[in-house]
C-alpha cells in the first residue's frame, strides 16, 4: 500500500487587522513533508512579520535535518527585538515526518497539538525538554492511515472569549467538537477549515484574535486519470483512449465528444441524468465503465472558480462538497479525494462548439489554471496532451 502525506491549514485575522500575526510554512524535502506553524507576538505588522520569519527558519532547518536546538538558537539570534516588551518571540509547532508517517513533532508555547487516530481525538505522549531556556514538548510520531495531526495558534482557545463564552474554547470542547464533526475520509484542509470555522462562529464573525489551524494526514495513494476533449488525431482514438482506461486510477470524461469517442470504444451507450442541482452546470452522464462523467468547458469553468475558493487559506467555504452537480463531484474527486491527478487533454476541434464562443485555447488554459491550483496544495499533477 502507497501512503500519501497531504497538509492544510486555514487562517483568520484578527478583527480590525489587514495582516495575520500567524504564518504556516510548509515543505516537501525528499520522503518528508516539514509544516512549521508560528505565532507573533501580539498582533498585526509586528506579530507577522516575527511569525514569518520563525516559520520560514524552522521549515528549511527542520527539513534539512538540524538540530533542533541549533534552530532555536538561529531563531533567537534572527528574530527582531520588540521595543515596548524588549523580547523577541513567537510560539511554534515544528510537524516533521515521512510518507510512512515516521517522524517527530516539536511544540513551544502552542495550544497542545490533538491527534486524530482511529476515529477519536486524543493526546500525544510528550517529553519535555529544555533548550536555549525555553520549554519545548517533543512527541516522536508513527502515524497510521487517516491518522491526522492538527496543530493551531491560540486564537482557537480564545474563541468566543468575553462573547459567547466567558473562558474562551476549552481544549476538552475542542476535541468533543472535532469527534463529532472530523469524518474519517476528509482531508487535512477540511479539517482545519472546520475547526477554524468554528472559532470563528463563536467569535460572532469578530476574531479577537488572530487563528490558525493546520493540519497533516496521511492517507492511501487515490490517482484519478481525467480526460478533456477528444485528441486531435481521430484515426488514434483507440490508441489514446487505451492509454488513459489503462492507469490504476479512478476515471472521469469531461466532454460530450469525449464522452461519445470512450462510450464507443467500451462498446456502452452514454445514459444522461436530466437533474440540475446546480442552473450554472449542466447535466452528468454515466457510461459503463467510468466513474464521472461530466459536460466540458462549462462545468470545467465552474471547477476552476470552486478551486480558487478551496486553495485559499482565508475562505471559510465548507472543503467538503455535498451537491450532486457535475463541477462538485468533480471538485471532490480531484481536491478532497485524490492525490495525483493525469490529464489527458485532447486538442482536437470539437464540431459542438463552432458557433460557440468557445476555442481550444480556453479549454486548455482552464486545465492548466485547474492543474496549478491542485499542484498549490500539494497534489501530484501531470498534464498530457494529445
Amino acid at each position: 500500500m502507497e501512503l500519501f502525506l497531504e497538509d492544510g491549514f486555514t487562517s483568520i485575522n484578527k478583527n480590525g487587522e489587514e495582516l495575520c500575526g500567524d504564518n504556516v510554512a510548509s515543505c516537501v524535502i525528499d520522503d518528508y513533508t516539514t509544516l512549521v506553524l508560528a505565532d507573533g507576538l501580539g498582533s498585526g505588522v509586528k506579530a507577522n512579520i516575527l511569525s514569518i520569519l520563525t516559520s520560514k527558519i524552522l521549515c528549511t532547518m527542520v527539513s534539512n535535518d538540524i538540530d533542533m536546538e541549533e534552530c532555536i538558537e538561529t531563531m533567537i539570534q534572527t528574530l527582531p527585538v520588540c521595543k515596548e516588551r524588549e523580547v523577541a518571540y513567537s510560539t511554534f509547532s515544528v510537524i516533521h515526518v515521512n510518507k510512512q508517517g515516521v517522524g517527530y513533532m516539536f511544540e513551544f508555547d502552542n495550544p497542545q497539538a490533538i491527534y486524530y487516530h482511529d476515529g477519536q481525538c486524543q493526546d500525544f505522549e510528550r517529553e519535555e525538554l529544555d533548550i536555549l531556556g525555553k520549554k519545548v514538548f517533543k512527541t516522536n510520531l508513527a502515524l497510521k492511515p487517516n491518522d491526522i495531526v492538527i496543530v493551531m495558534s491560540d486564537g482557537t482557545i480564545h474563541a468566543g472569549i468575553g462573547m459567547i463564552l466567558n473562558f474562551g474554547w476549552q481544549r476538552k470542547e475542542i476535541i468533543d467538537y472535532l469527534n463529532k464533526a472530523i469524518k474519517t475520509n476528509m482531508s487535512a484542509r477540511c479539517v482545519s477549515c472546520l475547526l477554524t470555522r468554528a472559532c470563528n462562529d463563536l467569535y460572532l464573525d469578530k476574531p479577537g484574535d488572530d487563528t490558525t489551524v493546520a493540519a497533516v494526514r496521511i492517507r492511501e495513494k487515490c490517482t484519478v486519470d481525467i480526460m478533456v476533449g477528444p485528441p486531435v488525431d481521430k484515426e488514434k482514438d483507440d490508441f489514446y483512449i487505451n492509454r488513459f482506461l489503462s492507469g490504476e486510477g479512478k476515471k472521469v470524461v469531461c466532454g460530450g465528444t469525449s464522452s461519445i469517442i470512450v462510450a464507443k470504444h467500451l462498446n456502452t451507450e452514454i445514459k444522461t441524468n436530466f437533474d440540475f442541482p446546480d442552473p450554472d452546470v449542466p447535466p452528468i452522464a454515466t457510461i459503463k465503465g467510468i466513474d464521472l462523467t461530466t459536460e466540458g468547458v462549462l462545468t470545467i469553468r465552474k471547477l476552476l472558480y470552486i478551486s480558487e475558493k478551496y486553495i485559499s487559506p482565508n475562505d471559510l467555504t465548507p472543503k467538503n462538497f455535498v451537491k450532486k452537480d457535475g463541477a462538485s463531484l468533480l471538485a471532490d474527486m480531484l481536491f478532497e479525494k485524490a492525490t495525483h491527478i493525469n490529464f489527458y487533454v485532447g486538442q482536437g476541434i470539437n464540431t459542438a462548439h463552432q458557433h460557440l464562443p468557445i476555442d481550444l485555447t480556453m479549454k486548455l488554459k482552464l486545465v492548466e489554471a485547474i492543474a496549478e491550483n491542485l499542484k498549490k496544495i500539494g497534489k501530484v499533477v501531470t498534464v498530457q496532451y494529445d
